[in-house]
């Protein structure tokens, strides 16, 4: 899906480039239950919900600006498979614990990246999680979290470069470098 295609304002969000690769390293399926926590727009989630028929989507978001966004996004994508949990994650986990998740996208942590991925990992040993990342801070905690507890994982760097017209030229600029770290999961 085209990033101009989604409802914006001033949050973050996942680019299309970023989300067709994170999309692809989640090896969804029909029936999964996925979990996009700090889902911001709700880009991954409603990109997931129209592309994987059957699924259910968790949409875990704090910001309330950002869970409007995400309503206002799978109207519009008139989806009815994301189910939008506000609050700060992991605590919110717990209003949803009927569903255990079967797949992870991590778009945001606020600081709490170890706490949301131990319960990731309580909830289901064999849960496969794609985390997005541009701060280094957070690529080390998370790395040192990996070394830890012995996890491989795979890691790519990706930079993506868009024209843009400036004048009768055409330029490239740079979005952000990001980092996507896929883990977990049994292979089908």
């Amino acid at each position: 899906m085209r990033d101009e295609w989604f409802i914006r304002g001033k949050v973050p969000m996942t680019k299309s480039e970023v989300r067709t690769v994170s999309l692809s390293k989640l090896e969804l399926y029909e029936d999964c239950e996925f979990w996009d926590i700090g889902a911001g727009t709700g880009s991954v989630s409603v990109e997931a919900a129209v592309s994987c028929p059957g699924i259910h989507v968790c949409a875990f978001e704090y910001k309330e600006e950002a869970v409007d966004l995400i309503r206002a996004n799978c109207e519009k994508a008139r989806t009815e498979a994301v189910t939008i949990v506000p609050g700060k994650a992991p605590e919110t986990f717990a209003q949803v614990s009927v569903h255990r998740p079967d797949r992870a996208f991590i778009g945001g942590t606020t600081g709490q990246m170890r706490e949301i991925l131990d319960e990731l990992f309580r909830l289901n040993p064999d849960i496969r999680i794609v985390i997005n990342l541009i701060a280094l801070e957070s690529l080390t905690v998370l790395m040192s979290y990996l070394k830890e507890r012995g996890i491989e994982a795979e890691i790519l760097s990706m930079q993506i470069a868009k024209a843009e017209k400036i004048g009768s030229s055409h330029l490239m600029k740079g979005q952000n470098p990001i980092y996507i770290i896929s883990l977990g999961g049994n292979e089908a």
